[in-house]
């Protein structure tokens, strides 16, 4: 974690939210943002269901928002993780640090837990991620549309 600093997301962070996730590179590989993905979207899903934290990804040198790790407990046995990164800081090995990061706190938080993420096998690069991390394909569909499941061993 030398190069980025976590932590939750607020409500004044909605804008530098809203700036990174308003891009069809990350759009197109997240189903669940609107397009265009607009401030008040960015509000919503800060301040939405307290069992989902967004966490930002923010680059120690600039002080910018480059990405965002998110975690939505499923129920008491499962968690799942997702991430994204502003395009200009895709393949520099933010998105691994960030998850990882991430990764550590829940381990901490939810020791029991199995820790989960839904993947499109065509996004190779999220897919590399994923596997850097530790996670494996367990062979099954996802719950959104051609997604496979991962899980990290």
């Amino acid at each position: 974690m030398d190069r980025l600093r976590l932590a939750p997301l607020t409500l004044g962070d909605a804008e530098a939210f809203q700036a990174i996730t308003d891009d069809a590179n990350v759009i197109d590989n997240i189903i669940f943002l609107a397009a265009p993905f607009t401030l008040d979207d960015a509000r919503v899903l800060i301040a939405g269901d307290p069992g989902h934290v967004f966490y930002g990804a923010w680059h120690r040198e600039t002080g910018d928002l480059i990405g965002v790790v998110g975690t939505h407990p499923v129920d008491d046995n499962e968690i799942e993780i997702g991430y994204w990164m502003a395009t200009r800081f895709a393949g520099q090995g933010y998105a691994s640090e960030a998850a990882a990061g991430v990764i550590a706190l829940l381990r901490a938080q939810y020791p029991v837990r199995t820790i989960f993420a839904e993947c499109r096998p065509a996004n190779h690069a999220s897919w590399r991620v994923l596997e850097k991390l530790g996670f494996r394909p367990t062979g099954a569909d996802g719950h959104r549309s051609g997604r496979k499941k991962l899980v990290l061993s």
